[in-house]
């Protein structure tokens, strides 16, 4: 099962080009690339690192970076792109590498794509070096209990973002632009539970809000919550 990705892909590449959306360029990237700045990274795993946005942003700040993806045509754009990186195909729930290969693991919206979420950040927390981070960007838990519908318009005509059955995990098919993936909803509780099981620490928290861009999409982004970011620490007693 590819969860529409591979069916998806042309129309992400388009949706992304070079830069991104709005939610990465006005919202994520800046807080991200805060967190990886502090010059205590220097071999990075991109896990569900799509077309290699993020990799390119990480090798522009000198961080060796290796992009995984299941989806080949995303890995072949991204090989396209940055000739010069390492993508690879693979999944977040069987990664290929050692124990302990990496000071810097980075999900960028992708734990929302993983079936098996148990699985994925028990594998992120293996390859992690003690005293690493896992530096996590993802739809808030807010956010995907509203989903498939969203946006709804109320009595008086004025749109509403609904939340619904916020404690059932479940899949649902969100689509927009020519793209149909499936995303998966979790509670935040079941997010912290895996990480805290996995023996990480939570070293930083934020809930980002726009900060430039088109002033309509910036108003959007503000009126429910949307992302959330989340740095963890892997224990040097774990050495």
């Amino acid at each position: 099962m590819t969860g529409g990705w591979e069916e998806s892909a042309r129309a992400w590449i388009a949706d992304m080009g070079d830069k991104g959306d709005f939610a990465r360029t006005q919202i994520l990237d800046r807080p991200m690339l805060e967190r990886v700045g502090t010059g205590r990274f220097a071999r990075a795993l991109d896990v569900g690192c799509g077309e290699g946005r993020f990799c390119r942003m990480l090798r522009a700040r000198r961080i060796q970076a290796i992009g995984i993806d299941p989806t080949e045509a995303l890995i072949g754009q991204a090989r396209r792109q940055d000739p010069d990186g390492d993508y690879r195909i693979g999944r977040a729930e069987a990664l290929d590498f050692p124990d302990r290969s990496f000071d810097l693991v980075v999900s960028y919206l992708s734990l929302i794509d993983i079936p098996d979420l148990p699985g994925a950040i028990a594998e992120m927390a293996r390859v992690l070096r003690p005293g690493g981070s896992l530096l996590i960007a993802n739809l808030t838990s807010f956010n995907t209990a509203g989903q498939p519908d969203g946006w709804i318009k109320d009595r008086t005509g004025q749109p509403r973002f609904t939340i619904d059955r916020y404690l059932d995990e479940r899949a649902d098919w969100v689509a927009w632009r020519g793209i149909r993936i499936r995303n998966w909803h979790r509670p935040l509780s079941t997010y912290m539970r895996l990480l805290l099981e996995a023996g990480l620490t939570l070293r930083h928290f934020a809930e980002p809000a726009p900060h430039g861009g088109d002033p309509a999409q910036i108003a959007r982004y503000r009126r429910v919550p949307w992302f959330l970011l989340m740095e963890w620490e892997k224990p040097a007693s774990q050495a």
